[in-house]
């Protein structure tokens, strides 16, 4: 996310990162970073943001659930096993698919770990987005704790695969595909 919105920024755009508590820094003067630290507050920071914008990319790995009771004090340790129900969060990518103007573009990310293009492609249709950019678990290098990504970007008349690449490359792969719909 940091790499695309550094790359957004050095071709010109003006950025409006949404993040949640990470230690990495951006540098560039043309993005405006707004913390967050729950799936409500992306929520909430997304619509506003993508409301003004001319294309949204969703990159976070939001959590599908969160608890329905929290507690404002330390849980002790009382009982040998502690139920937790869970709820489901806001979908972000369902909701700003379904506001999209006919002007803006939205750009989704799907990691699967099987059925892979299958899934993304559904995916791409249900959240109404442009193009989805499908990371692989299954290839070495790719993902997470790494600095390299293998990335397949799926559009609704087909999929382009890309080589193995650094992570700045791969946002500038991105980037690219996104700027040629844009206009």
């Amino acid at each position: 996310g940091y790499a695309l919105a550094e790359v957004c920024a050095e071709r010109g755009a003006e950025v409006t990162l949404i993040s949640g508590p990470v230690n990495l820094n951006v540098s560039h003067p043309n993005i405006h970073r707004i913390d967050v630290e729950s799936a409500e507050q992306m929520y909430q920071a997304a619509k506003e943001a993508y409301a003004q914008a001319d294309a949204g990319i969703l990159c976070a790995a939001v959590a599908d659930f969160t608890p329905e009771q929290t507690a404002d004090h330390k849980i002790k340790r009382e009982k040998d096993n502690l139920v937790l129900r869970l709820k489901p969060t806001q979908d972000i990518a369902a909701a700003l698919g379904k506001e999209k103007k006919p002007h803006q573009r939205l750009v989704g990310f799907a990691l699967e770990t099987n059925d892979e293009i299958l899934h993304a492609q559904d995916k791409l249709v249900r959240k109404n987005f442009d193009f989805i950019v499908l990371n692989s678990l299954n290839d070495k290098g790719a993902g997470f704790r790494c600095d390299t990504n293998k990335i397949t970007i799926i559009e609704r008349q087909g999929e382009t695969p890309y080589p193995l690449k650094g992570k700045k490359e791969v946002a500038e792969d991105i980037i690219d595909k996104l700027a040629s719909i844009l206009h």
